[in-house]
């Protein structure tokens, strides 16, 4: 079988904020902005990788969820506890410099994992933890 990953889905709160995220502070590539019925579907992606995508979606968007579970989503959010992803970058430490001087949320500093890993972590607007790994 020939498998990619070819997007990944992260919900926002606000398409605004998450836009100006993705765009401005991690330098993505907007590949699509959908409106329909008030709510708003970004495509993004890092440049030159046009066949990887994130989709930040509007977590009410889905029918066939309760209000309960719309409730839950929303306090999950705010902990930042819902979504999340790994990006990884070649140089981290100015990666993090770059977030750090534009007011990106930084859960945590670099900092080498036991695992064998470098790495930092941040938070986008929605409250999705965004851990940044180190590439070799």
């Amino acid at each position: 079988m020939d498998i990619s990953i070819h997007s990944s889905f992260l919900p926002h709160d606000d398409p605004d904020k998450a836009l100006a995220f993705y765009r401005d502070t991690l330098g993505f590539e907007v590949r699509m902005d959908v409106g329909y019925e008030g709510m708003r579907w970004i495509t993004v992606g890092p440049a030159g990788q046009p066949d990887i995508a994130i989709v930040l979606h509007p977590p009410a968007a889905d029918p066939g969820i309760t209000e309960d579970e719309r409730r839950t989503i929303v306090e999950m959010m705010a902990k930042g506890t819902y979504g999340g992803i790994n990006l990884a970058a070649k140089d981290l430490d100015g990666v993090f410099a770059q977030l750090q001087a534009n007011g990106a949320d930084i859960v945590q500093e670099p900092i080498d994992q036991p695992y064998g890993v470098r790495d930092f972590a941040v938070r986008d607007p929605a409250g999705n933890l965004l851990r940044i790994q180190e590439l070799p």
